[in-house]
């Protein structure tokens, strides 16, 4: 079915059609009206002109073939004349072309910008508010509950917004992801997104890359992006999807394949015959759970799904011009993939992946089996559909196409069922056309318009904590203890339409392709594969508007006030400086041990209030990961008292002074055999005033989500420096990092507790231009001082 290759491969000739050419630029394109970017923003405008210019530029400087993610990204180049460009080492400065926050993070990104001084962001931008609205009892109910709950965060978003020239989805928009495809993303344009899952806009030909809010601000404030320069993985699809097989399925088995540090490193580019029997949202489908795999993002070729999805959302107009420009939408004849993995589609079967991570891969067939063998419980309690991830028309569609026929044989599900809409417009949409009739008759609760249970934001009371048992879901990720808060909750993730056929069957190890229900007459029946229309006959019914413009007359009058005394916002104070030293005597916080997350490090769930406020969600800093020394999950031992405590706990009582700094949100790796630090604090600067610390963690630390405030917490709280390599218990020693005069690789040093020293060698991944923002204390004061 399939092969994985470890050398370059070269790509296939890729089209949109028949006889598409190489494109020349003529006069006839640059008479052409222009296009706006989206209809929320006439005065913004695609512009392929310049991504053709610059593409053409390294092509001829490269002297080889591009793929399609080299063009977008290549083509987005600050200075594409001198930027010395090596897949995998070089540093890129790039120029997105907007930026997206969701609420959760866009309360830091949003207070970082408005401490930068700036009057305006530089490029178009939008915050979406999905993941604060917590699910329990029905959608109208939650989003009620949600905006009196979250007053002051929405109304603090919706004002900075205003006052900073940010478009504001309210709260019951949709999710972000979603939003983006049916409003924002298109065929060639760069976008970053504070979300893990933004890669979903890869479905509509588009680099959509997930970043920390530090990294939204860099582009919002007008500087240059940095990116290093990303390997190419190609995913070669022949045959077509039939029957159960969904797109689902196809990043399932890739997640199988390249499991979760696969993709580090790389962007997942697919091509193929088989992409055309993809459907658009299909391929955001994938895309979006290309997360899972570690990728920086994944893409589609521009093709005619793509075109007509444009059409069907309102963006004629920019289909029209991806035509004239689609030999730069799809990869060049001859170029290069780092790997390849190849999928027949004829041959692949439905998935389903999990627990507890999802590149744990099973065909449907064999899940019963495999589930008995483990001791996993057979039993679904609850399946969910929907999430950024599941819920487009299409998905929506299949999924009544199955409960449909339960119905008419007179069954209801057996399992507890939700329903996630994905945006406003698919809400509306699926109720008009009687979709959410037949789910919600089927046993079905449709939720609000929000990412909910698929990150936590779930207020589940059907099982006790603890209590073991399993669930199914449409979404991507399924770490211990991700949507419900219980550790014991086994959750798999399959597509929408097998989640809903297990449902009502209520047990893991039936498999629709063979098995058989039994209707409530006694007959025996088996469920025909699912179908559904790819996108609805009638237009969209947009539903309620839920967008806010910011004023076309600017900002400069409006005023953004946070109170001291809030527990939920705080402003940020300038970052300090570095002090011209090199960092001496650092105490060990704690040595984690085995896999450490950003769920691990800053958990989400009922802590996502405090995402505005870094001294309150400073709390739940580390307090999933498991130390080394004990095995004990939020306890240390706190080297002045000799007692022991939480990580934060122990933390405060190390930093005496109050300090803040901004940082990247992913730092540390383990390069060629030794250590290596990548700045989980983007800036070092040293605490005179009180015990500095480091956290010493193993591999794969920091998977998982955007979520900043992983590295935003350590350094608040007096921490200097994240290292990642597993070495003996070192608790009791002090470390010192050397050669920061010169910024080097250099040394650390390790002093024991009976008087000995170790050196390890020391790689950073600092250019030139962070150099200058770890003296200025941060990227922002190194603007200021520029200005």
């Amino acid at each position: 079915m399939f092969t994985f290759l470890n050398y370059y491969y070269l790509c296939p000739q890729l089209a949109l059609g028949q006889g598409v050419r190489r494109l020349h630029v003529s006069a006839a394109f640059n008479a052409k009206a222009k296009v706006s970017m989206s209809r929320f923003e006439p005065s913004n405008f695609v512009n392929y002109e310049k991504l053709n210019e610059n593409v053409n530029i390294v092509r001829k400087r490269l002297n080889r073939p591009l793929t399609l993610s080299e063009k977008i990204v290549y083509g987005h180049l600050d200075d594409p004349v001198g930027q010395d460009i090596a897949r995998g080492r070089t540093y890129l400065r790039l120029r997105p072309d907007r930026v997206a926050m969701q609420d959760a993070t866009a309360q830091m990104a949003m207070l970082q910008f408005i401490s930068s001084g700036l009057p305006q962001v530089a490029v178009p931008s939008t915050i979406h508010c999905d993941h604060l609205i917590e699910a329990q009892i029905g959608g109208a109910k939650d989003l009620a509950r949600a905006k009196d709950i979250n007053a002051e965060v929405y109304n603090f978003l919706a004002s900075a917004g205003a006052k900073y020239g940010v478009g504001f989805w309210k709260p019951g928009s949709g999710i972000i992801h979603q939003i983006i495809l049916e409003n924002y993303a298109y065929p060639g344009v760069l976008l970053i997104g504070t979300d893990s899952h933004t890669p979903n806009g890869g479905g509509l030909g588009s680099i959509c890359i997930g970043v920390g809010g530090a990294d939204a601000v860099d582009v919002m404030a007008g500087i240059p992006w940095e990116l290093k320069c990303p390997n190419v993985i190609g995913v070669k699809l022949t045959g077509k999807l039939s029957g159960w097989t969904s797109p689902k399925d196809v990043i399932l088995k890739v997640a199988g394949i390249l499991t979760v540090k696969g993709g580090t490193g790389a962007i997942v580019e697919y091509h193929g015959p088989g992409v055309d029997s993809i459907s658009c949202t299909g391929m955001a489908t994938i895309c979006n759970m290309g997360a899972e795999i570690g990728a920086t993002t994944s893409v589609f070729p521009y093709n005619h799904r793509m075109k007509t999805y444009l059409e069907k959302t309102g963006r004629g107009d920019i289909a029209a011009l991806a035509d004239d420009y689609a030999d730069l939408l799809v990869p060049d004849v001859g170029c290069e993939y780092d790997s390849m993995v190849e999928i027949n589609l004829d041959e692949l079967k439905p998935h389903i992946n999990g627990p507890f991570t999802p590149d744990l891969a099973h065909p449907m067939a064999d899940i019963g089996a495999t589930a008995v063998k483990n001791g996993w419980p057979l039993e679904v309690k609850v399946g969910l559909i929907g999430s950024c991830t599941n819920s487009s028309y299409e998905d929506m569609g299949r999924s009544a196409s199955v409960a449909k026929q339960a119905l008419d044989k007179g069954l209801k599900c057996k399992a507890a069922f939700t329903i996630t809409p994905g945006s406003e417009q698919i809400r509306a949409t699926i109720e008009r056309d009687g979709y959410s009739k037949i789910l919600g008759d089927v046993g079905g609760m449709v939720l609000a318009n929000a990412c909910g249970p698929c990150i936590g934001q779930w207020d589940r009371r059907d099982v006790k904590k603890g209590e073991k048992n399993t669930i199914v879901t449409s979404y991507n990720r399924n770490f211990t203890a991700r949507n419900d808060a219980n550790p014991a909750t086994h959750a798999f993730v399959a597509s929408p339409e097998i989640v809903t056929a297990l449902a009502i069957a209520g047990t893991l190890d039936f498999n629709p392709e063979v098995d058989y229900l039994t209707a409530a007459n006694g007959e025996k029946f088996k469920l025909k594969p699912p179908s559904a229309d790819e996108l609805p006959k009638l237009d969209f019914d947009p539903g309620q508007d839920t967008y806010q413009h910011p004023p076309a007359e600017g900002g400069s009058k409006l005023r953004v006030d946070v109170s001291p005394t809030s527990t939920r916002l705080q402003l940020l104070e300038p970052f300090d400086k570095w002090a011209g030293g090199d960092l001496e005597d650092l105490q060990i916080l704690i040595k984690v041990k085995g896999k450490c997350t950003t769920d691990h490090i800053s958990a989400a769930g009922p802590w996502l209030k405090f995402r505005g406020h870094l001294d309150n969600i400073s709390n739940n800093m580390l307090i999933g990961a498991v130390n080394i020394e004990n095995d004990g999950v939020n306890k240390i031992k706190n080297q002045l008292t000799g007692d022991y405590g939480g990580v934060p706990d122990v933390a405060r009582h190390y930093k005496v002074s109050s300090v803040s700094l901004r940082f990247r949100p992913f730092y540390h790796f383990v390069q060629e055999g030794l250590i290596s630090i990548r700045h989980s604090l983007k800036h070092l600067a040293i605490n005179a005033n009180g015990l500095s610390w480091v956290v010493v963690g193993d591999d794969n630390y920091g998977e998982g989500s955007s979520r900043e405030h992983a590295a935003l917490e350590p350094r608040h709280l007096g921490g200097r420096c994240i290292i990642v390599k597993s070495f003996a218990r070192i608790h009791d020693d002090k470390i010192s990092i050397k050669g920061l005069a010169t910024f080097a690789p250099g040394k650390v040093i390790v002093k024991h507790s009976d008087g000995t020293k170790d050196e390890f060698q020391l790689n950073h991944t600092f250019n030139e231009t962070q150099i200058e923002w770890f003296q200025a204390g941060s990227a922002l004061n190194r603007m200021k001082e520029l200005q």
